[in-house]
């Protein structure tokens, strides 16, 4: 990897983490287009890289959460069981589908997003 890819990976990285300490989470929203873009990862590559950063940033912000007080595990869990079940579909399916569709699925989340924090 080039110096410059580096960097930029470096930079998604930190702005992923500052997205998750402050937002408790959407540190992947960040990632997948830097990476994507100026990291020179190509679109699947970008997806399934921000999900192995993902971890460890959304473990640190947990533990923080946690320690803080503001986390309660009887809401969490249950989101927890069904995360893991999406993710682990999700995993599998992940080959089979088309970068364009992807890229689209992806875009409306984060207008979803967007217009969920406006609204």
């Amino acid at each position: 990897m080039e110096k410059k890819q580096r960097v930029w990976c470096g930079a998604a990285g930190a702005l992923a983490g500052l997205a998750n300490g402050f937002f408790g989470g959407g540190g992947g929203m960040v990632l997948v287009p830097l990476l994507a873009g100026p990291g020179g990862l190509s679109q699947r590559e970008a997806f399934a890289n921000s999900v192995l950063i993902i971890l460890p940033l959304c473990a640190l912000s947990s533990a923080i959460y946690f320690f803080r007080g503001s986390l309660d595990l009887a809401v969490a869990l249950p989101y927890l069981a069904g995360g893991l079940a999406g993710g682990f579909l999700g995993g599998r399916l992940f080959r089979g589908v088309n970068v364009d569709w992807l890229r689209r699925v992806f875009a409306l989340f984060l207008l979803y997003g967007a217009w969920s924090s406006l609204t």
